[in-house]
């Protein structure tokens, strides 16, 4: 799928997300994870929709992620791990996972299925 009728990957990737965001809504209590993938780095946040606020946040832009020699899945699981422990520290237990347009696999996957062993229900 590298160009439909002249449009980019990116274009592609934004209207899945947004058709997903049509249906996700992050609650105060139920708040939305929030993965965002670029080709190097991962970010993710749980974020409260009614208020507009980010909970808790974690990325590989952090200076103990960019130092490290880990593949990108494998940093992804420690990300899932930490927003996990994170998000449980500002009160969440749970969360609505949002994948932010992007397939289920991979990296994505990665950081949720750690994030749920870790403690945090998705």
């Amino acid at each position: 799928m590298a160009f439909v009728r002249g449009k980019s990957r990116s274009a592609a990737r934004n209207r899945r997300h947004t058709r997903l965001r049509k249906k996700i809504v992050g609650t105060a209590t139920k708040p939305r994870l929030v993965v965002t993938r670029s080709s190097r780095h991962l970010f993710v946040q749980v974020v409260d929709d009614a208020i507009g606020h980010t909970v808790a946040s974690a990325s590989t832009m952090e200076p103990d992620f960019r130092s490290s020699k880990d593949d990108k899945t494998a940093k992804a699981k420690k990300i899932g791990g930490l927003i996990a422990e994170r998000a449980k520290k500002a009160g969440v237990a749970s969360v609505v996972f949002d994948r932010g347009g992007n397939r289920y696999a991979g990296r994505v996957a990665a950081v949720a299925e750690s994030a749920r062993e870790s403690g945090l229900e998705l």
